[in-house]
């Protein structure tokens, strides 16, 4: 068995912390696919020792870990590399010990490039390859985030939430085109079809000629049933809207794209009904997480965009290190690129897309619920930024902020973070 070697003297870990360095006796790369996983374990000198195709279940496993055994590696040695962080692979390594690299697939294209040119690529040769990028590089790559299975449960419904809502607006912009063809009067009646009154009137008025049918008891038991009562204005609206007269397919065809809008309208209200009660899981879970306080106390993050902010962070003390790491994850902090006389700094584009996403609308909230917020905002909109750019410096600002709320377990107190701004200590908009 392979002892591992230590190289004394202080290194600058993954995270950027002051760490010995251990050299693995054996380095693991895994290349993922949906039926079979192809594994290649290289030694300290660069040569597959072993090699192997598994299923993904627990047999292909557990042949895993005999593979790994056999050849001197340990859980607390090994580091395992995968082009990817969502497997349950990856969950059972991870539970079994194992240091898991979730390596960029973007990356590891320029490694390969990096050993040939000819463009050659096979699922076991690709194992190999992410087994060398830890034995050659392990320490410019960021190991798995330790987060809690309560954090992970977190980003779980954050994240669903989120894609239900997204799928949820794709049937809506189909049902908007489908309108157009056959049935403009309804859209005329209800603009906004995230409405649950629209959804609910439509389901029983999906053509013109099921409108003409549409009486007012039946209108205003629809608009009960929404919780919008007592509204006549409403309904006469309404009626007058979805009667009026318009240009018309002919019937046949006008009956086709009316069956069709129907499925439309029962899924978007099945989805809709979805998306509630994603929204009350996800809040539930939010309030009962140990750090919820901290990040809800930030002003302008409510308990959906506060939620989705701390998912995608995560409760692992250690990830984030400094403040500038957070920022460069959620591409708040800009790029510099300078090569020759050429200088300039852009947007960053390699990014937590959905952690850059929440903080823009929370900067976007504080402009109302934080007067020294918009006191930043207003001096870069002044300095020449406009509205987006504004806003990214804002959400630059406001994380690093949340970052040490985060790192010193401490609510937010808008005085504090904002010591340079006289407007800090004025009462929040209303």
């Amino acid at each position: 068995m392979l002892v591992p070697m230590l190289i004394t003297g202080p290194t600058v870990g993954p995270r950027g912390r002051d760490e010995e360095k251990w050299m693995a006796p054996v380095t693991v790369g895994i290349d993922w696919a949906e039926g079979h996983h192809d594994v290649a374990v290289m030694d300290e000198a660069g040569a597959v020792v072993g090699k192997t195709r598994i299923d993904t279940g627990v047999a292909g496993f557990t042949e895993l870990l005999a593979l790994i055994a056999e050849h001197g590696g340990t859980p607390e040695q090994t580091p395992v590399g995968i082009e990817t962080d969502k497997n349950l692979l990856v969950v059972a390594l991870v539970a079994a010990g194992f240091t898991v690299y979730p390596l960029n697939p973007r990356a590891v294209a320029r490694y390969r490039e990096r050993h040939s040119q000819s463009g050659r690529k096979s699922d076991a040769r690709d194992a190999a390859l992410l087994a060398d990028v830890l034995r050659t590089d392990r320490h410019l790559h960021r190991p798995m985030p330790a987060i809690s299975e309560q954090g992970l449960a977190l980003k779980a419904l954050a994240r669903q939430h989120q894609e239900a809502i997204w799928a949820w607006h794709d049937v809506l912009n189909r049902l908007r085109s489908l309108l157009m063809e056959y049935y403009p009067q309804a859209l005329l009646a209800f603009p906004n079809l995230k409405h649950k009154a629209a959804i609910e009137v439509l389901g029983l008025a999906s053509s013109p000629s099921s409108a003409r049918t549409l009486t007012r008891r039946r209108l205003v038991a629809a608009l009960h049933r929404c919780g919008r009562r007592n509204d006549p204005p409403l309904v006469d609206q309404l009626l007058t809207a979805l009667h009026a007269d318009g240009l018309a397919q002919p019937p046949a065809v006008e009956a086709a794209l009316g069956t069709a809008a129907a499925q439309l309208i029962a899924v978007a209200k099945t989805m809709s009904a979805g998306v509630d009660e994603l929204e009350a899981a996800l809040t539930a879970a939010f309030a009962e997480h140990p750090q919820a306080a901290i990040v809800a106390s930030a002003p302008g993050l409510g308990p959906v965009l506060a939620a989705r902010v701390l998912a995608e962070i995560g409760d692992d003390p250690t990830r984030f290190p400094t403040a500038a790491a957070l920022r460069c994850y959620a591409g708040t902090a800009p790029v510099t690129r300078s090569s020759g006389r050429s200088h300039y700094v852009k947007a960053r584009k390699v990014r937590n897309k959905r952690l850059g996403d929440a903080c823009h609308w929370w900067a976007f909230a504080t402009l109302t619920r934080s007067p020294a917020a918009r006191a930043h905002y207003d001096a870069r909109r002044a300095a020449g930024d406009h509205h987006n750019a504004a806003l990214r410096n804002l959400a630059n600002k406001l994380l690093g902020k949340l970052w040490w709320c985060l790192t010193h377990g401490q609510e937010w107190d808008d005085a504090t973070a904002w010591p340079a701004h006289p407007r800090a200590a004025l009462p929040a908009a209303a």
